[in-house]
């Protein structure tokens, strides 16, 4: 075995173990990152210089949404993983579709889930769609950096086989004997610090008061990140690759990259509404 290589450090999929009640190091990130988003989504609310006046949503509605979008988040997550990724082997075994915490879920699903949640939520409560899409996709970086890092410690979702000489390639357990890049912390970088960095960016220089301009970007650069991910990310077995040598997560981010640059055009062409002068 090459000097350089790392051994991956085999971790407990049990995070939390109270009595009979087990959480697994997948569902805490889902828990801590809705509830990490929830915080940061609240402090964008108050900051009333992000949007040049008061928010167009409250802090009660925002409280309210969470549920909405939770269960956007599991039912698109859920719906996506059994309709991309794995639907004859569902239909052969429909009862398995509900049993979550044997895992499967997909992020285009979940963020179709998101979009129906938002779009739902919005009309009811009479909220701008645009702009809870905005609050909605700046702190999703959050979750997604948790969620990689859950891939990575679940030993799931690994790399294609690497060099050897790699100085970060690592063995997993249930990847065989090659070493492989670790791709679930590329995707945890690119994903989560890199876009999360940029939107938090863009937030301070003003983009809350071009509505659109957040999600839009947000739907671009996570296409763009994960088609790179993508190259260093191992197919998943049942599908391997698809057309031209692509892999199924390429071929759903694509549509996004285009969403993404018509969206960013929009907003950007809209005028950003201008703050209302205080009466004397």
């Amino acid at each position: 075995m090459p000097f350089l290589l790392i051994d991956f450090p085999v971790f407990d999929p049990v995070a939390i173990s109270i009595g009979p009640i087990a959480i697994r190091w997948y569902a805490l990130a889902y828990i801590c990152g809705i509830v990490l988003g929830w915080i940061y989504a609240r402090a964008m609310i108050k900051n009333e210089k992000l949007w040049g006046g008061p928010a167009p949503i409250t802090l009660v509605q925002m409280d309210d949404f969470i549920l909405w979008v939770t269960l956007g988040i599991i039912v698109g997550g859920r719906t996506g993983y059994v309709l991309f990724y794995n639907l004859p082997f569902f239909v052969q075994h429909p009862a398995e579709i509900f049993e979550l915490w044997k895992g499967g879920m997909s992020f285009h699903g979940g963020f179709l889930g998101c979009v129906v949640a938002v779009m739902w939520f919005a009309r009811r409560n009479h909220v701008p769609i645009l702009s809870l899409g905005d609050m909605t996709t700046a702190v999703a970086p959050i979750g997604l950096f948790l969620g990689r890092l859950a891939n990575f410690i679940n030993s799931e979702l690994w790399g294609r086989p690497a060099d050897p000489s790699l100085p970060w390639a690592m063995v997993f357990p249930n990847g065989g004997p090659l070493p492989r890049h670790p791709s679930q912390l590329y995707e945890a970088g690119l994903e989560g610090i890199l876009l999360f960095t940029i939107l938090a960016v863009m937030i301070r220089m003003g983009a809350l008061k071009r509505p659109g301009l957040v999600l839009g970007s947000f739907i671009l650069i996570y296409g763009i990140g994960r088609i790179i991910g993508e190259h260093f990310r191992e197919p998943d077995p049942q599908l391997g690759f698809l057309w031209r040598g692509l892999t199924m997560g390429m071929l759903l981010s694509v549509p996004m990259v285009i969403v993404g640059i018509i969206m960013v055009v929009m907003a950007w062409r809209r005028r950003a509404p201008q703050p209302v002068p205080s009466s004397i």
